[in-house]
């Protein structure tokens, strides 16, 4: 039936003249039957239209919907197994069809609700980039125009024009190359050297490279706790990106800390693991900036995160080397109180010696669980 091209309305009709003839028939023979005679037929004809019944619904409507189903499917774009057509008979295909619609409906508006999300940031992004680019290449072109046009510049102020030019270029050089090694990490390109190392002597590393910058805002550095373990705390982890991260936290915490005030990188062991933080003792993160801090070239203060340096990509690249270390970084601030920006490392599982950076790669076998990523507070 489903094979010949006949119209729902004949076919409407054909089954109602079967239905009108089976009624009739059993009226008509019904008064001359005995009592089980005139059951069963009773019983057959019931049978016979609830058949015919079905077959209308088959041919007029679960057709249908069988249409409509094969839509769905081009629509959907394979995205899901591809449905057979003995689901449609089924109970309450209707049902089953909408609730199809439906969800199919509000995957794609989430869909669409992200790609406008993604757009923005993408706007955004561009508009941070150029602006960004531009601050540095205006800056030397000036520097260097100015040398060029006046021929009567003295060798001094030459020296110093020269000096800032070159100054706005490294600064440009190191935005570049932050963009480079976020676009790497984002890729999944840069691959993590993971091995045994002591985070207390890296501490104390960066500590004497940033005592000159704590020194100029008077502000102390500590390491806590005092007394920590002879042989150090071991963590297993890429050092020089662990290293980046720390040196971009501690010297954030110089900067925006309060002067005359105090950084402490605290070290404790829990567990498999080791939570690193980092706390100062500034104005804090307002609540509307501290689930932004981590995008590009996002500022909470414009002005003044521009006049301090940077390029604005640090806690970005530094939140992308601890999510490819297995962890997360994350914030706690209260205005007023301060900021501490914390994380774990993975502990080794025995206790290996410190491995030269160009030595072979030890095998990472283990993910922070979600318990242990949990605050302590």
């Amino acid at each position: 039936m489903f094979g010949l091209n006949i119209s729902s309305r004949i076919i409407a009709i054909i089954l109602s003249l079967l239905v009108a003839a089976a009624l009739t028939t059993l009226a008509w023979v019904g008064p001359t039957m005995e009592l089980r005679e005139g059951v069963l037929a009773a019983g057959i004809t019931v049978a016979t239209c609830f058949l015919l019944l079905y077959l209308m619904f088959e041919a007029l409507i679960f057709r249908e919907i069988n249409s409509i189903y094969s839509s769905l499917e081009n629509v959907k774009r394979k995205e899901f197994r591809k449905l057979s057509n003995k689901f449609l008979f089924r109970p309450e295909p209707l049902k089953r069809m909408r609730d199809e619609i439906v969800e199919m409906a509000e995957r794609k508006q989430k869909e669409i609700d992200e790609l406008k999300r993604l757009q923005a940031l993408r706007r955004e992004f561009l508009a941070d980039v150029s602006h960004e680019l531009k601050t540095p290449i205006f800056a030397a072109q000036g520097f260097l125009h100015t040398i060029l046009d006046d021929e009567d510049v003295d060798d001094f102020t030459r020296q110093r024009f020269l000096q800032k030019a070159a100054k706005s270029l490294d600064s440009l050089d190191t935005l570049v190359q932050d963009l480079v090694t976020i676009s790497q990490l984002e890729k999944g390109v840069v691959r993590m050297r993971r091995h045994s190392f002591d985070l207390v002597a890296l501490v104390q590393e960066i500590f004497e490279q940033l005592e000159l910058k704590a020194t100029h805002r008077n502000v102390r550095l500590e390491l806590f706790p005092p007394a920590l373990p002879e042989t150090g705390v071991r963590v297993l982890a890429d050092r020089n990106r662990i290293r980046q991260v720390l040196v971009n936290l501690i010297d954030n915490a110089i900067k925006y800390g309060r002067e005359h005030g105090h950084v402490v990188v605290s070290l404790q062991e829990s567990g498999k693991a080791v939570r690193i933080s980092v706390r100062d003792d500034g104005a804090g993160i307002p609540k509307q900036h501290m689930n932004r801090i981590f995008e590009r070239f996002y500022r909470i203060d414009k002005s003044r995160s521009r006049d301090s340096g940077g390029s604005g990509l640090g806690l970005a690249i530094c939140k992308h080397i601890i999510e490819a270390h297995k962890s997360t970084i994350r914030v706690r601030s209260e205005m007023g109180q301060g900021t501490t920006l914390e994380f774990k490392l993975i502990k080794p599982k025995n206790a290996l010696p410190e491995v030269k950076e160009k030595s072979d790669e030890l095998t990472f076998d283990g993910q922070i669980s979600d318990n242990e990523l949990s605050e302590s507070r």
